[in-house]
């Protein structure tokens, strides 16, 4: 039976690094914008809406034709932001996938990937997708350790595993694109921030701390969010290349729209 899912994109204003970042235009289009059409490609949603704190991205959405629920500024993060958007909504989903508003580059192929894995594995409460990648050091992307059996056993914005022994082949990167059983979400939402959630300003780790069960699934590709000023040059640079931007650039020809 098809499950039924829900993408939601959290999205803020006021990020301190670089401000009003979903607002920012790459190609004339708003960095927010992006996110939403290039996540619309993906063939396993049956719905998507922007979940963001401010009026200027819900009118930013309205014009752009985007989905988009206006929730609370006081939330610690996106998780937080997305499970209210979820209550408001009022419509029951088998899996809600958590789409960072601040990837321009985000892959559909990828959250189909993440949809059909998570479909497979309902055992697990949250799937979280990494990227492995040889070299890997900014405090801003966020490393994962997992078991033999793919569990994720820590988060971390230091470089993890420690490569004592010059034996390490490669370090998986974190990628924004989450899976969760709604259970799950409730769950972590219902929780206080945990001690190494604050430590590491990471909130999965509310999750682990608290005993969730969250996998990984190694994808194929490339992605990044757009965290400082060099994320943003190098996001226009990749944009001008990139073959799926052709495709939802002219909202009149874009397949995006269904």
């Amino acid at each position: 039976m098809k499950k039924k899912v829900i993408g939601l994109i959290p999205t803020r204003l006021s990020s301190t690094r670089l401000p009003k970042k979903p607002l920012i235009k790459i190609n004339n289009i708003p960095l927010i914008i992006h996110t939403y059409r290039r996540a619309k490609l993906a063939k396993k949603l049956d719905d998507l809406v922007i979940c963001c704190d401010d009026k200027k991205i819900l009118d930013i959405a309205k014009k752009f034709n985007a989905k988009a629920i206006l929730t609370s500024k006081k939330h610690k993060n996106g998780t937080e932001r997305i499970f209210e958007g979820y209550k408001r909504l009022k419509k029951k989903y088998d899996l809600i996938i958590d789409i960072q508003g601040d990837e321009p580059l985000i892959s559909p192929n990828q959250i189909d990937q993440v949809i059909d894995f998570h479909s497979k594995h309902f055992e697990s409460q949250i799937i979280l997708p990494s990227l492995k990648f040889k070299k890997i050091s900014s405090y801003n992307i966020v490393k994962i350790v997992a078991d033999r059996k793919n569990n994720v056993m820590f988060l971390s914005r230091s470089k993890i595993p420690h490569n004592f022994n010059k034996n390490s082949d490669y370090y998986l990167k974190h990628l924004s694109i989450i899976s969760f059983l709604p259970k799950a979400l409730k769950k972590f939402c219902e929780e206080k921030q945990t001690r190494l959630e604050k430590i590491e300003g990471i909130e999965l780790m509310r999750a682990l701390e608290i005993g969730l069960k969250i996998k990984t699934i190694a994808l194929k590709g490339n992605s990044f969010s757009v965290d400082i000023k060099e994320d943003l040059k190098k996001a226009k640079k990749f944009m001008k290349k990139d073959k799926l931007f052709k495709l939802y650039s002219d909202e009149k020809k874009s397949r995006y729209l269904r």
